[in-house]
């Protein structure tokens, strides 16, 4: 986690944020080497600082995508949750074909409400999902939504809708 963006005079805020950057990469380098000697990737994943996360350091994919570049590691990826990104920037088929080669993992859920990915919403996940599909993606999409049902399996009935749209 990049952390909180702390309290500070207005006029001190691109001194602390370069600070902030500079450890974080520091810390990354780290992470990244010993993540991959146990054979497990490093990802970083932009939070949304307009509802989830007020003030939190890393929020937006392009942002991401440079300290990814800074790094410079091979084992050092970008987590695309869908949800913050098109909060924070929209264009997510932009987003998804400019950032696709350092992509390490995708999450999903509908905006404005968090919801199952075929409630209403923004985004269109069949488009999406065929997209991804298109260019190639073969990583893992993980599903970071708030069930609209008591159980969690009865909230997967988005599987068969979105396959049944094709």
């Amino acid at each position: 986690m990049a952390g909180l963006i702390p309290s500070h005079d207005p006029s001190d805020r691109e001194i602390i944020l370069k600070e902030m950057e500079q450890v974080f990469i520091e810390n990354l380098k780290y992470a990244a080497d010993k993540l991959q000697q146990e054979g497990m990737m490093t990802i970083i994943e932009p939070i949304n600082t307009i509802i989830s996360m007020p003030g939190y350091f890393l929020d937006t994919p392009s942002q991401a995508a440079a300290i990814i570049h800074k790094v410079n590691h091979e084992n050092l990826k970008l987590q695309l949750d869908l949800y913050h990104a098109q909060l924070m920037a929209g264009n997510l088929t932009g987003l998804i074909r400019e950032y696709l080669p350092i992509i390490g993992h995708i999450q999903i859920a509908q905006v404005p409400d968090r919801g199952e990915p075929d409630s209403a919403g923004e985004i269109n996940f069949k488009y999406i999902l065929d997209l991804l599909e298109s260019l190639g993606y073969d990583g893992f999409i993980g599903c970071e939504y708030k069930p609209t049902t008591e159980k969690t399996e009865d909230s997967l009935g988005w599987l068969k809708n979105l396959q049944s749209k094709n």
